[in-house]
């Protein structure tokens, strides 16, 4: 979408987290630290909305369902497969999204090395979202922020497809524990992450 009042369109994806009780998360939010950037405000019949940085500076919104639930189809061509959220102040990060929006987090590995928690699937088995330490690894200057991966099927042609269309490639394809990674921008310098199966 492009400017929202006060608050200018700027070429980043932003992700959207559901709560049931918007005025709650939102009185919530701010007691835990949040800058509120812009309020509740209804999107027709679709739901209502918040925009907010946590406590440490990363952009996000809040979304309560109306007619339009958000992401129901996960980890398919096309769709979103994960969300992750990297931090310099890890411990504030775990805390504010487990009392904000109520996750129920599991840490995977809490060492210097590798310190990262998950977000559990809600409403069955599995995991949502991430929240990783980056804070030995990116300098502050760039700060914390959300991430969308975006599953395909075929990594390598979306990258050829993507840069034939005007796309850049910050961080060329591979191999991981969690799949075959890639990092992107789109023309506008939108940054965004590609996940496919391993070969």
């Amino acid at each position: 979408m492009g400017d929202m009042g006060d608050m200018k369109a700027d070429n980043t994806w932003k992700i959207y987290l559901d709560t049931p009780d918007i005025a709650k998360t939102l009185v919530a939010a701010e007691k835990a630290g949040s800058q509120i950037l812009a309020p509740v405000v209804p999107v027709a019949d679709l739901g209502q909305q918040f925009v907010l940085l946590d406590p440490n500076g990363a952009a996000l919104g809040a979304w309560q369902a109306g007619t339009f639930p958000g992401f129901t189809v996960l980890g398919e061509h096309g769709s979103p497969s994960w969300f992750e959220l990297l931090t310099h102040n890890f411990a504030v990060a775990v805390d504010f999204y487990g009392s904000v929006f109520l996750w129920n987090i599991n840490a995977i590995s809490d060492t210097d090395e590798f310190r990262y928690s998950v977000m559990l699937d809600p409403t069955g088995d599995g995991e949502l979202a991430g929240i990783g330490d980056v804070s030995r690894f990116v300098p502050e200057v760039i700060g914390d922020h959300w991430s969308v991966y975006w599953h395909v099927d075929d990594i390598d042609a979306t990258v050829k497809l993507a840069t034939s269309l005007g796309g850049s490639v910050d961080q060329d394809v591979t191999d991981s524990p969690y799949g075959r990674l890639a990092t992107l921008r789109d023309p506008s310098g939108a940054s965004f992450k590609l996940r496919s199966a391993s070969a």
